[in-house]
């Protein structure tokens, strides 16, 4: 395991190709976004059902390890690879067919509220890969997950 997780950390996420990018204001202070969303990535995982998905699609790594957001900590099918309190945390994770990175970023804007934006990177191997992307991002799937990480830590920030 120690030599994927350097292997993971080591990649530029720059080199991955983009894919998208979303974001919501938040209402709240940008350590308090930060800490919302430190809890709610390393929440991930937890879950039987992305656990089974997770394994089914090989995942590396493969399983929890550390504590979010500490650069080097996983989640199934992630490690944090970028940890910069409290402006950006990137994770970066590979399987069968992808390498992949999602990177959160919290930005104070001049007009008040804190922007969360996530961005996402990958590149899709071989035949199979392509009809991965096309069954992931081609049906909003992808979209749909990212949305809902975002405004389940705007909800969390807010309330805090």
């Amino acid at each position: 395991m120690p030599a994927i997780r350097e292997r993971l950390v080591d990649v530029p996420l720059e080199s991955l190709p983009y894919v998208d990018e979303h974001r919501v204001d938040v209402a709240a202070p940008a350590d308090r976004v930060w800490e919302a969303l430190a809890r709610r990535v390393g929440g991930t995982g937890a879950n039987p059902i992305g656990r089974r998905i997770a394994g089914a699609l090989r995942c590396v790594p493969a399983e929890r390890r550390g504590r979010i957001p500490e650069i080097g900590a996983t989640i199934p099918g992630f490690i944090v690879t970028r940890s910069v309190a409290p402006a950006v945390l990137a994770l970066m994770g590979e399987h069968r067919f992808a390498r992949y990175a999602l990177i959160f970023r919290i930005t104070e804007t001049a007009s008040g509220p804190v922007r969360l934006s996530a961005e996402s990177r990958a590149e899709f191997r071989g035949r199979r890969g392509r009809v991965y992307r096309a069954l992931v991002i081609g049906t909003r799937g992808h979209v749909l997950a990212t949305h809902s990480i975002l405004r389940s830590v705007r909800r969390t920030a807010e309330r805090a």
